[in-house]
């Protein structure tokens, strides 16, 4: 592999000073969109860079700053020096002179932290995501070893990772560093590892520069690099992508992970809950395949360990032909000339039909330590729109799962719920009809969900208000609506359960006495609540 050269990480005297110089010229998430307009701004994000250029045609230290770390511009060495303190840049690698021009070395592209911290992502050049030309690099690197910057899935898994302060953090597989630098805000030590050692000196840039402490960094695949050791929290955006077998020259190291279909997504899975401490969690993206004649949801709870919980959600599917063109052109296949891509795009069919692969899913898996004897396994596909950051929904997820485990149908009654807050209901029929057809609870936060609702249920989540027990509230409804209080408890329980699972319902911690013990119990108190 290449030795391009990358920055060194200087003292941190040299580092404040670089950083300061880049928020003095408000070379931020904020001050770029400022700067850029949101049309603009989008555009970047997407590798589209023309837009960019015209906006940057002032001469300011934030226009020079775009060109130079984002546009990948040379610019004058005066303009440059008017910028940044360029004679150190020049010396620690940032920058290298052509001429009376310099450029740089690595794509350093600003990043909003979760509590508006600012900070920066370095990457190699020509890496940001969602180019369409496919990943470029600079010249002088073997391509294989690339490392790219900021993306959709470093996000959604920035966002949906757990934020409570742990001990020990390990990002499997770290690439530019981004889940390392999230990791450093709540854990009290870091190690991140990958194969590529490449990509460890780009994450060492990152942290450093976005004035994070600096993480253990190990080269190594998968758990080698911390064997016998155990984590609090594992994070991985792992190389997923389901391609061929390759040559070593031909892999492309960010994204292909060496192992047939999705075996390193299995066996990062597995593998997991032996380097985690009782009650750590490991949250992860991945792709999966859809194997003919086999349910995805059983196939993927089958790589749980034994011990964990596990919450694995689906969110897109792509048949084998959508998927294979997606690789193909992040790889810049489409641009080596029709007949070389109809061979690669041939190549990569063919393994999944020897795979008997029918479509790739992808989504994220989230593992919790927990021990217990029956462990809670949800798969479940759910592609519509979600609230980022989703990491306390995640943490409430399998507190109700917790819940829900250790309350038979007896203790189901007896307890008392309060509906979500940011629950609503809406009722569907023909306009002027007496009654509803039909009830849905739609959830505005979180996951979104929505639940069609019969009338019980409706009026049971109606009165949650945490201070009736829900045996209690069933009596009143049974009264109401003239039916047997003992058989609506009988069929109700399994409608409850769905509605704490998925977040409608909150249980209340304190169980009251006496309350909803006995059918019929309450029976004379109102659905209002307002009775006694």
């Amino acid at each position: 592999m290449s030795t391009h050269r990358l920055p060194s990480p200087a003292g941190p005297e040299r580092i404040a000073h670089l950083r300061d110089a880049l928020l003095a010229a408000a070379f931020t998430a904020d001050g770029l969109l400022d700067l850029l307009g949101a049309p603009a701004y989008a555009a970047l994000a997407r590798s589209e860079t023309v837009p960019a250029l015209r906006a940057t045609r002032g001469d300011g230290p934030l226009e020079t700053l775009v060109r130079l770390f984002l546009l990948q511009r040379p610019v004058a060495y005066g303009r440059a020096a008017a910028a940044l303190p360029v004679e150190d840049c020049l010396a620690d690698g940032w920058l290298v002179r052509d001429g009376d021009e310099v450029r740089a070395t690595v794509d350093v592209r600003p990043y909003g932290g979760p509590q508006g911290e600012d900070w920066w992502i370095v990457s190699d050049l020509g890496c940001a995501v969602g180019g369409a030309g496919g990943i470029g690099g600079p010249g002088g690197v073997d391509r294989s070893g690339l490392v790219l910057g900021v993306g959709g899935a470093s996000t959604t898994l920035a966002g949906l990772t757990v934020r409570a302060p742990v001990g020990r953090a390990l990002d499997l597989g770290t690439g530019s560093g981004i889940q390392a630098l999230h990791a450093a805000r709540h854990a009290a030590s870091v190690t991140a590892t990958d194969t590529n050692p490449r990509a460890l000196r780009i994450a060492r840039l990152t942290l450093a520069l976005s004035g994070a402490a600096e993480p253990d960094l190990r080269e190594g695949s998968l758990f080698e690099p911390v064997a016998g050791e155990a984590y609090d929290l594992i994070v991985s955006n792992p190389p997923f992508v389901i391609s061929p077998p390759s040559s070593e020259r031909d892999r492309l190291v960010y994204r292909d992970g060496g192992m047939s279909g999705d075996d390193l997504c299995r066996t990062l899975v597995q593998r997991s809950a032996g380097h985690l401490t009782d009650g750590g969690w490991c949250q992860l993206l991945a792709n999966w395949q859809h194997v003919e004649g086999e349910d995805w949801r059983e196939r993927i709870a089958s790589w749980v360990p034994s011990g964990c919980d596990a919450w694995i959600v689906q969110r897109e599917v792509q048949d084998i032909t959508q998927y294979a063109e997606l690789w193909l052109r992040d790889a810049g296949a489409h641009l080596a000339g029709p007949a070389e891509y109809a061979a690669r795009y041939d190549a990569w069919l063919e393994e999944f039909e020897a795979r008997k692969t029918r479509a790739v899913g992808f989504g994220w898996i989230t593992l919790r330590k927990s021990g217990a004897d029956r462990p809670s396994v949800i798969a479940e596909e759910w592609p519509h729109p979600v609230e980022q950051p989703l990491g306390e929904a995640v943490v409430a997820h399998f507190e109700r799962q917790d819940f829900l485990r250790t309350h038979d149908d007896a203790a189901l009654l007896a307890a008392r719920f309060r509906l979500a807050d940011e629950v609503v209901q809406e009722q569907v029929g023909l306009p002027g009809a007496e009654d509803p057809e039909h009830v849905v609870l739609r959830q505005s936060r979180g996951m979104r969900r929505a639940t069609k609702v019969d009338t019980v249920g409706a009026g049971f989540a109606g009165v949650c208000d945490g201070t009736l027990s829900a045996g209690r509230i069933l009596d009143a409804i049974a009264q109401l609506l003239g039916e047997d209080p003992v058989v609506l408890r009988d069929r109700t329980p399994d409608s409850i359960r769905l509605l704490v699972e998925q977040g409608f319902l909150r249980p209340v911690d304190e169980p009251v006495d006496g309350w909803g013990d006995e059918p019929g119990a309450g029976a004379t108190g109102s659905v209002d609540g307002r009775g006694e």
